[in-house]
């Protein structure tokens, strides 16, 4: 494992992070109506990823709130999945972007079911 000294190192992180301005980018777009709907459900969910990744790593040091804060942020790229598959059904998104993102947040969640799976990894000693 490489030398990680922050978790802006995380290759996780910098995903998720790039998840959550698409998501951001596209999202400006959509109608009026749902600014407090869907597009505030979509970004509050894909910010909480990296926001879930960045607290889990300063938590490092008890194995049990290392794995809560990673299954904190897997629920919100998975609801974040959800938000995409609605604003795709409402035509706010092209079938391509939502397969594109959706894709890029399955990476993120096998990502961290790897390092729920293994805290010890990540554990301070």
């Amino acid at each position: 494992m490489p030398n990680i000294r922050s978790f802006r190192d995380l290759i996780v992180w910098q995903k998720s992070m790039d998840a959550a301005m698409a998501v951001f980018e596209l999202s400006k777009k959509w109608p009026s109506e749902e600014r407090f709907s869907l597009t505030d459900q979509i970004r509050r969910s894909s910010r909480s990823v990296p926001a879930n990744i960045s607290e889990a790593w300063r938590k490092r040091r008890y194995p049990g709130a290392w794995v809560n804060k990673l299954n904190d942020s897997e629920g919100e790229a998975a609801e974040t999945q959800t938000h995409l598959e609605f604003a795709n059904r409402c035509s706010y998104i092209t079938e391509t972007d939502r397969t594109r993102l959706d894709a890029l947040y399955e990476e993120i969640l096998a990502m961290l079911v790897t390092m729920i799976d293994q805290p010890e990894k990540w554990s301070i000693r």
